[in-house]
């Protein structure tokens, strides 16, 4: 009996030794693995927290005019910019044990499994705040085995690199809330209309309860059920000793004011703006075009909200119902060359071609300044006079004969002065003009002002037969009103990754290219097309929209068969528009000539409603004396017509206008000149011998 006793017992010590062998070689081969697996976790390195974010563009008082998501509306904001209430609202119902785990919370996965084996599935999860991070970064939403596994090793990587801030804040910024918005600033901003670091106790446990079933748990779908939510979240902040029960119900209690989702209309301001800014993004300056997608880029354009809504308003407005018709309009700061608004056709959805910037069409008449800017140069004065007859210009180089018109063949057949060619747009003026410089002036001044595009030196371009952009020939007027410097168009300020650094930045740029005294005297002329009372064998070409604005304005209109046009500016704004058809279909100048013009008028009126009423600047060395305007004299009491001209000192006529004085009042006024002529002889003689 006794053997038997000790034959059990040796049984038993054997079973156990065997069992303890195991158990510790089991431990061993876990530890082992465990060591294995955090090895090569580390090997692997840090994992890429590649986040795609939403790029937003900025007009020039910085407010949001677009952004680019690709469905993903997400901003990054650090984590000291978050609502600490909504901190701890997400961590009280998310994962209470977030400071203190390694990634998983094994109570957690404990108890998931029980409840899935009761339920005979896999509808309880476990997942940490940093198990949620990674698989946002990583993985799919598939609940499987596979996927948690990969959960748990992506989570364990993102322990050991990244601080506990950092995987709150990454969680924070990619958690989804539902309606588009990823990450609590776009939730922010879509629920409440706030920044996330505005949040009150209220909001935060609402919009804390969202990521748990962003259709199920949307205030916008279901307000009680968001509600009840939010309920849950308040008492559990209460347990984690976060907040007190007088607070939890008065947060409660606080009556909620849901945004309006559909009052944030940004992509509908200026889109053929924000289509331009983003090529410019990409051709121009180089920056790939997945970071402009999904980069968070910060992009601080140039536009003026109030401006863009005026441009479009009154494009609108003036087209009217003709739906073929086409309109392009371009206001450039003279000071800046900053583009503050920009239309590039009636309707950008039906039609995102950007007439504004792609277009090439012949300017017409609006090519003249530039050709009247060079005769400054060679001598010409706004008095300087040519016979306007028609006529038929021959070549002896074998160049075919070109008979140019004056609209509806309205010619003085008398001579006309500078002024009064400019004012009524008189094309024979303007041919003989280009002739007597050389056509190859006329080529090398509108480049000097900035036209880039080709043009040809013929007898024609001084009427604009060569196709431009509307927005080159609009930034080349700037020339005139900003003391004669050319000024490079902008339309970005800056461009800001979404770690704050400036990968992008332009300051405006400015050239010397004209005579001060000479683009002031041209712009002196260009006022003259608005001037009714300088009528006489044609009429000023705006005097049908000069009642339209009440403020010093210059500019020159222009026409094709297929084209009408307007450029004019202020001291403080130039604008140009084009009015025509895509396809080769003729205007009809009598209904449609004049819709580029009352485009131009209404704008610039409107645009500039709260803005000082500028005169232009007049530079050292111009004298300004009364003339009249057909005969480019200086104007007597008896003349019916007066206007103030400006030339550079010292090339102002000296002579009296003749054509309305007696012989006898003539005889007084050349014995005045002679006593003047002489006086100067006599000032001059005491100069040279002092």
């Amino acid at each position: 009996m006794e053997v038997i006793v000790k034959r059990r017992s040796r049984r038993k010590i054997s079973w156990f030794r065997r069992l303890f062998r195991f158990s510790l070689f089991m431990i061993v081969l876990c530890m082992f693995a465990a060591v294995s697996l955090l090895t090569y976790l580390k090997m692997e390195g840090a994992p890429v927290l590649q986040v795609s974010q939403t790029t937003r563009l900025f007009d020039a008082n910085d407010a949001i005019i677009g952004e680019s998501h690709q469905g993903q509306n997400r901003y990054w904001v650090p984590l000291e910019e978050i609502s600490e209430d909504l901190l701890h609202a997400t961590l009280s119902i998310e994962d209470r044990k977030f400071y203190e785990h390694y990634g998983f919370d094994p109570t957690r996965i404990a108890g998931a499994v029980v409840a899935n084996i009761k339920s005979r599935g896999r509808a309880q999860g476990a997942s940490t705040i940093t198990q949620q991070y990674a698989r946002n970064l990583y993985l799919t939403h598939d609940k499987t085995w596979k996927r948690k596994i990969n959960e748990a090793l992506y989570a364990l990587r993102l322990e050991m690199y990244y601080t506990k801030d950092e995987i709150l804040e990454g969680y924070l910024n990619t958690i989804y809330y539902g309606h588009g918005a990823y990450g609590i600033e776009a939730a922010a901003h879509y629920f409440f209309d706030k920044k996330a670091s505005e949040l009150t106790l209220a909001e935060a446990s609402l919009l804390a309860g969202i990521p748990k079933g962003p259709r199920y748990y949307s205030p916008q779908n279901d307000f009680d059920r968001a509600k009840q939510r939010q309920e849950l979240i308040l008492h559990s902040m209460v347990q984690t000793g976060h907040i007190t029960s007088t607070e939890a119900e008065a947060a409660k209690n606080e009556r909620l004011h849901l945004a309006n989702p559909q009052k944030d209309n940004t992509a509908a301001v200026g889109p053929y703006f924000q289509e331009y800014v983003r090529n410019l993004l990409i051709d121009e300056y180089n920056i790939d075009e997945t970071l402009i997608e999904q980069g968070g880029l910060q992009v601080f354009t140039t536009l003026d909200r109030d401006m863009q809504a005026e441009a479009e308003r009154w494009v609108e407005t003036e087209l009217g119902p003709t739906e073929e018709l086409q309109a392009a309009l371009v206001a450039v700061d003279p000071r800046t060359g900053d583009v503050k608004a920009l239309v590039g056709g009636r309707n950008y959805v039906e039609s995102p071609f950007n007439r504004a910037t792609h277009a090439s069409r012949s300017p017409g008449s609006t090519f003249k300044p530039f050709l009247y800017y060079a005769a400054l140069e060679h001598g010409f004065t706004p008095s300087s006079t040519l016979l306007s007859e028609a006529t038929t210009f021959t070549f002896d180089d074998g160049r075919p004969d070109y008979s140019p018109s004056n609209f509806n063949d309205n010619y003085a057949n008398d001579f006309v002065t500078l002024l009064h060619a400019l004012a009524f747009s008189d094309n024979i003026f303007a041919v003989k003009t280009h002739l007597f410089l050389d056509t190859e002036t006329l080529v090398e001044t509108a480049a000097r002002f900035g036209i880039k595009s080709p043009l040809d030196s013929i007898p024609s371009l001084a009427l604009g037969s060569n196709g431009v952009r509307l927005l080159e020939l609009t930034n080349s007027y700037a020339s005139f009103t900003n003391g004669g410097k050319r000024v490079e168009p902008r339309f970005v300020r800056k461009v800001v990754d979404k770690n704050g650094q400036v990968i992008f930045e332009k300051e405006p740029v400015h050239e010397q290219i004209l005579d001060p005294k000479l683009a002031f005297i041209m712009t002196d002329l260009m006022t003259g097309m608005f001037d009714r009372s300088i009528n006489d064998y044609a009429s000023v070409t705006g005097g049908s929209v000069s009642h339209l604005v009440s403020r010093p304005v210059a500019g020159k209109s222009g026409s094709t068969p297929f084209d009408s046009w307007m450029v004019g500016f202020t001291p403080q704004l130039v604008t140009g528009v084009w009015v025509g058809y895509d396809l080769e279909k003729r205007l009809d100048h009598s209904s449609e000539g004049q819709i580029a013009k009352r485009i131009w008028a209404q704008f610039t009126e409107h645009a500039l409603k709260d803005d000082l009423k500028l005169d232009f600047h007049k530079p050292p060395g111009v004298t300004g004396v009364y003339i009249n305007p057909k005969t480019g004299l200086l104007a007597t009491d008896e003349c019916p017509v007066k206007r103030l001209t400006y030339y550079v000192s010292g090339t102002e006529p000296t002579e009296y206008c003749q054509l309305h004085t007696t012989d006898e009042e003539a005889e007084v006024q050349m014995t005045e000149e002679e006593v003047h002529e002489k006086e100067k002889f006599l000032d001059r003689f005491i100069k040279w011998f002092n």
